[in-house]
């Protein structure tokens, strides 16, 4: 299973008067299975993440400083090969650590799971609570081979995450 994800800048393109749903379409036939795609965008494809949601692919965006968008696609049902990459979520350790980081901001609550995570065997799980969905951590988690799973408790204000040190 590749490790990187296909990687796609679409300003060019879009700046040029063009639509970028084709060049998308032809780099995600592109993808072997399992493989994750990176999309950068002049802003944020909110409809692009339904309809590659509905082809299996869960967007993880990150906003910029600039207005740009980057989001990572990450396919969600692949299955990886014997002896390759991690398990499914289904079957990972249960968490080593548990943190509430719902009173901290972004940049300490970023800071204090990356910090956990350095600390932490290989393989070691850490759930974590967020005030909201923690965008601004995706790139470090994809950056260091984490992996993770997330999503809002019943309330829909808490969001909940386990994240697997790669």
């Amino acid at each position: 299973m590749p490790t990187e994800p296909l990687f796609l800048d679409v300003r060019p393109l879009i700046a040029a008067g063009g639509h970028p749903l084709d060049a998308i379409n032809a780099e995600i036939g592109r993808l072997t299975v399992g493989q994750s795609f990176r999309l950068l965008a002049p802003f944020r494809p909110e409809p692009l993440f339904r309809m590659l949601s509905e082809r299996g692919f869960d967007a993880h965006p990150v906003d910029q400083p600039n207005g740009d968008c980057e989001v990572l696609f990450t396919p969600r049902d692949a299955l990886p090969e014997i002896g390759d990459s991690i398990p499914s979520p289904l079957v990972w350790p249960d968490p080593l650590h548990h943190f509430d980081l719902t009173e901290l901001d972004d940049v300490s609550s970023a800071r204090r799971t990356l910090q956990a995570l350095d600390g932490m065997p290989e393989g070691a799980v850490l759930f974590v609570l967020f005030a909201r969905e923690p965008e601004f951590l995706y790139s470090d988690l994809t950056r260091r081979n984490h992996r993770w799973v997330g999503n809002f408790d019943s309330s829909g204000e808490i969001y909940r995450m386990l994240i697997r040190r790669g």
